[in-house]
């Protein structure tokens, strides 16, 4: 299975129109106040390609907010907080695609995940952190031998250009996508679109 690039944090109009023409599969809108990348509203005056899947990113928001969202052209919502598996239910019987993340560290026990087997899409696994994600850091990816369930789930926590082609190379046929963000930013919400393309190129094996 190819696997897929979705990068998230994105804000700049400029910036978003640079990074649509390389050829990933999803873009994400942080929804989230305290982050320093969080956007109002999903950007309008763009011209996202239709094979771009755009993904709102929440953290224990109301469902009426998400939905609010989801009307202004989300495809899916990432849910970074503790949302209930009937909550994830709920937008997947509208025909959302769902992705429930979880921060992984050492103790991590990973029967919580349980519920939402049938309930999501797919699984994001980030570094464990009190900040709902964006640390920069990975953590330790020999934890997902551990991963017991067959959910497809993307990578997620401080991927960059030195460890990518570690992370493409897992070999894990249930690792769908690799989430990037922080580590290809020149500022918070700004990526540098020219690391991404390299991280694309060796991605892509091209």
């Amino acid at each position: 299975m190819d696997v897929q690039v979705k990068v998230c944090g994105m804000r700049e109009p400029e910036n978003i129109t640079a990074l649509v023409a390389l050829p990933i599969d999803y873009i994400g809108f942080i929804f989230y106040e305290k982050s320093p990348r969080f956007i109002p509203h999903v950007p309008t005056m763009i011209s996202i390609p239709q094979n771009i899947k755009k993904i709102g990113v929440f953290v224990d928001a109301p469902e009426s907010y998400i939905q609010e969202k989801l009307e202004e052209g989300l495809a899916g919502i990432q849910l970074h907080g503790n949302e209930s598996a009937e909550a994830c239910r709920r937008f997947k019987q509208q025909g959302v695609l769902v992705v429930k993340a979880f921060g992984i560290g050492q103790n991590f026990d990973w029967q919580q995940l349980y519920p939402y087997l049938d309930v999501v899409d797919y699984f994001l696994f980030d570094t464990k952190s009190t900040a709902h994600g964006g640390t920069g850091l990975a953590f330790d990816w020999t934890l997902l031998t551990g991963y017991p369930f067959d959910v497809p789930y993307f990578l997620s926590g401080g991927l960059s250009l030195a460890n990518i082609e570690e992370a493409k190379n897992l070999m894990d046929d249930r690792l769908q996508g690799l989430d990037l963000n922080s580590k290809f930013e020149s500022a918070p919400a700004f990526k540098d679109i020219d690391k991404l393309a390299n991280a694309l190129k060796i991605i892509k094996d091209e």
